[in-house]
């Protein structure tokens, strides 16, 4: 039976064509584990005055408290110069800050350097956005939040707003149901690529199969890695007796974690986790580990009389039970690691190859399936309150 090679293998870039470089945030205050302390340094900044708010809101080239911007798409954030602003907080939304690392944004163009705004407008309940990463761990993540977080390209599923127009090569799905003789959505194609895709030379590599048995078992692997990275409905849980629980309390200020292998417990000043497999603390993600990034994310000391330095006085209850359910999420994607290297390890049978895909029609993407869609129906408040038809 023919089998594929990696040089038999698409490109991510050929099959989903649209992408956007990761939005640039050009300073950290905006973005915090906890939401209270983003209205807490919105508050504090608005208060100061002339250089006293310029020296909080740190000024890049990008932006300074006298750069005129407008809203970011579906976002309320207020339109006149920031050296002005005197309004409450924009309402800060939950976003992808690093690899399976949920925080909060204030989502106001006024504050971030390089926003995307070609990503916020196709961001709603039902898109899907692909991030490309590096090292170990899987080489595709995918989240329904914002993803901020600072790795390789960002292809959202969807081209417009409510799940319209598949990000995918013209003619992919339809011609892999007529090879596999089953339906298969735009879900099944990411779904597939995240239990498949190989770092390449010229970038992630997809390999494709018109074999059904085979397409069936990996976009079934690909869906169960999509619902633990996103965590939408119900939410994921270890059978009885490996579930972590707090056994010791954590103190108010923990300290870096260490990690007792023997006992499976993790370790964090006086207070205690466990279990936590050894799989769960040792998985990494973009050259880093997790659970350690995910810490120093929220222990890591900030300057004083920065706006950084706004934050909970103590541990707060909400992140340990995050604590919890990444350890969980870590661990049930670590038993998928087996599958997927079972699924990769050897050539593909009946490879769907991009020499296939060109005599279809299907590449190479025309070059609009590389742009984002044009929006001639939404209205975004622009500098100083101005309307803007785009």
């Amino acid at each position: 039976m023919p089998s594929v090679t990696h040089d038999d293998a698409p490109l991510l870039a050929d099959l989903m064509p649209w992408s956007v470089a990761p939005p640039r945030l050009g300073r950290g205050w905006p973005t915090a584990p906890d939401a209270a302390s983003l209205k807490a340094r919105w508050d504090a900044l608005v208060k100061a005055e002339g250089p006293d708010r310029e020296a909080l809101f740190r000024p890049t080239r990008s932006r300074t408290p006298h750069t005129a911007v407008g809203q970011l798409p579906g976002r309320d954030g207020g339109t006149e110069r920031l050296a002005r602003a005197t309004g409450p907080c924009p309402e800060p939304v939950r976003v992808l800050h690093g690899p399976f690392d949920e925080q909060w944004l204030i989502p106001d163009q006024r504050l971030i350097d390089a926003p995307r705004p070609e990503l916020w407008r196709v961001a709603d309940a039902r898109q899907i956005f692909a991030v490309e990463t590096s090292g170990d761990g899987p080489p595709l993540l995918a989240t329904s939040l914002f993803p901020v977080l600072r790795t390789g390209r960002i292809r959202p599923l969807y081209r417009r707003p409510g799940a319209a127009e598949p990000n995918l090569a013209p003619g992919l799905t339809d011609h892999l149901a007529a090879r596999l003789r089953l339906e298969v959505s735009p879900v099944d194609v990411l779904a597939w690529a995240t239990a498949v895709a190989r770092p390449s030379p010229d970038g992630l590599a997809v390999p494709l199969t018109g074999a059904p048995d085979v397409w069936q078992r990996g976009v079934a692997l690909g869906r169960r890695m999509l619902w633990l990275m996103r965590r939408d409905g119900e939410r994921p849980r270890l059978p009885g007796g490996r579930r972590p629980y707090v056994r010791a309390p954590l103190p108010s200020r923990p300290p870096a974690p260490a990690y007792d292998r023997e006992e499976e417990a993790l370790l964090l000043g006086e207070g205690r986790i466990s279990p936590v497999p050894p799989e769960a603390w040792e998985f990494e993600s973009g050259g880093v580990r997790v659970l350690e990034e995910w810490f120093t994310a929220r222990t890591r000391p900030a300057e004083p009389g920065t706006l950084e330095a706004v934050g909970p006085a103590a541990w707060p209850q909400t992140w340990t039970s995050e604590l919890l359910e990444l350890v969980t999420v870590l661990a049930l994607l670590a038993e998928l690691r087996p599958s997927r290297e079972e699924l990769t390890a050897a050539p593909l049978p009946a490879p769907v190859t991009p020499a296939d895909l060109r005599a279809a029609g299907v590449l190479p993407a025309p070059a609009w399936a590389r742009r984002p869609a044009s929006v001639l129906d939404t209205r975004e408040e622009g500098p100083e309150g101005q309307l803007a038809l785009l």
